[in-house]
């Protein structure tokens, strides 16, 4: 009999059939993020969990879940959203899907900084509202990329993709890492205060942890130069919106590029009210290649398991 396997949310067509012919499928029928008891609800007779960022597996969550769950499969990279000790205390496994969304997370770490500096959301606002009345020489200019330093947060996979193509850009690199990237042609600093002093532009990339949750605030941002421009691809938290909101209000950043925020999709409104706020919704993985891929490596753990080998990206 093969394992019986929940699927939270609704996947890539090709990902759900191979998951068909592997596994026992219970399925999320109408593909919306579950609550808690929802989602325990649906672990009944289960084997295992291939969730997604919006599965919020709390501690009470994993001590609810039936004691059939032996193992979680997580549809991405960060697993902020499962409490990985509480995991382990229950002996349930828990994997993720590195390296597979590298390239195309990067992609749009890319889109944030050209469109945030070039005032991508201002001129698109202009096209569609039929606002634009004229080509200016001084009409919507924006800050070149050629020469700037770009300031990575996290040089993981993800940072050192960005690096590459910041680096055909023309951008200097400088870098905050728990430890030096040897492998990096760029400028380490040892501390996140050393970072923002050398940055125009800087690009969260870290993991969201205890350490990390809020490190961009008020006292940090003031370390940026003035006209600065932060973009932010990896996890909402790790910025105090409220302290980012009002740099931009008060000028001292010259704009942004957010593709994650706290409490995704209700996000804070005073983003929407800030004209030189580049905003995507959680685009970062959003290929079908990327998904795909995310899926078959998930589904990859799972069959691991479930034949009795180590699952490769095994995190707990």
């Amino acid at each position: 009999m093969s394992a019986k396997i929940l699927i939270t949310r609704k996947l890539p067509p090709d990902v759900e059939r191979r998951a068909e012919t592997f596994f026992t499928i219970k399925r999320n029928k109408g593909d919306v993020p579950m609550d808690q008891a929802r989602l325990v609800e649906l672990a009944d007779g289960q084997d295992g969990i291939l969730a997604t960022v919006t599965d919020r597996i709390d501690a009470a969550t994993i001590e609810r879940l039936p004691a059939t769950i032996r193992i979680i499969a997580n549809f991405a990279v960060g697993t902020d959203h499962v409490d990985l000790e509480a995991a382990a205390r229950r002996n349930i496994i828990v994997t993720n899907t590195p390296d597979v969304l590298t390239d195309a997370t990067a992609d749009i770490a890319l889109l944030l900084l050209l469109g945030a500096a070039r005032g991508a959301a201002q001129g698109m606002a202009a096209i569609r509202e039929n606002k634009w009345a004229n080509w200016a020489p001084t009409g919507m200019l924006g800050i070149s990329l050629t020469g700037k330093r770009l300031g990575i947060l996290g040089m993981g996979r993800i940072g050192q993709a960005i690096a590459k193509r910041a680096q055909a850009f023309g951008m200097k690199i400088h870098y905050h890492n728990r430890r030096p990237v040897e492998t990096v042609d760029a400028t380490f600093h040892a501390t996140l205060d050393e970072l923002l002093e050398q940055s125009d532009f800087l690009s969260i990339n870290c993991a969201s942890t205890a350490q990390t949750r809020g490190m961009i605030n008020a006292r940090t941002l003031a370390l940026l130069p003035k006209g600065a421009i932060v973009v932010n691809t990896a996890r909402g938290d790790i910025i105090d919106d409220d302290a980012l909101i009002g740099a931009v209000k008060n000028g001292h950043l010259a704009a942004i590029g957010l593709d994650v925020f706290n409490n995704e999709p209700n996000i804070d409104p005073g983003y929407r009210a800030l004209p030189n706020a580049f905003l995507l919704p959680h685009l970062g993985s959003a290929t079908l290649e990327t998904r795909n891929a995310m899926g078959f490596r998930a589904l990859d753990n799972l069959e691991a398991f479930f034949v009795g080998k180590p699952p490769r990206d095994r995190v707990v």
